[in-house]
């Protein structure tokens, strides 16, 4: 999962992801399937090594995923390589990601809402500059949007 910063929208995508996967109620690693690798980065290197927004890991931990102890980290171009699927947020990384992937591996970059069947073409909108209701939003998209991929990937294995 792929943002600007990789410390709000990636990280918070990635860690529900993980949570949808390992779930109790025939999660991927659950259902004795291929076990899946999800992970997150940025297009930018403003944060690099840095931790999750504080926003953020108070909304996962609210809503019962726990703290994301993810380090930013900026996208390179071995991770085309490396994953079978790169999903930005938003339209403006989507851009930025298209403009990094090998011309051969661009089938794997898309949006990470494409994978939510009512919510298709939308974007997660960045929250960083604003408030706490921005990240509580931002959840319910990763929710959905993680919910529709774990749903295609259970269908794949």
């Amino acid at each position: 999962m792929i943002c600007m910063g990789n410390i709000c929208r990636s990280p918070m995508a990635m860690t529900v992801a993980r949570r949808l996967a390992d779930g109790p109620a025939g999660g991927l690693r659950g259902a004795g399937s291929r076990a899946w690798h999800f992970d997150s980065a940025g297009t930018h290197a403003g944060h690099i090594g840095g931790r999750p927004d504080p926003r953020a890991n108070e909304v996962l931990s609210k809503h019962g995923y726990g703290v994301c102890k993810h380090r930013a980290r900026r996208i390179e171009t071995r991770d085309f390589d490396r994953f079978d699927l790169i999903l930005a947020m938003d339209r403006d990384n989507l851009a930025a990601l298209r403009r990094l992937c090998p011309g051969d591996l661009a089938y794997k970059v898309g949006l990470f809402l494409d994978h939510a069947p009512d919510l298709r073409g939308q974007e997660v909108p960045d929250p960083y500059y604003g408030g706490i209701e921005g990240f509580e939003r931002v959840l319910g998209l990763c929710e959905a949007g993680a919910a529709g991929l774990v749903r295609g990937l259970q269908q794949r294995a």
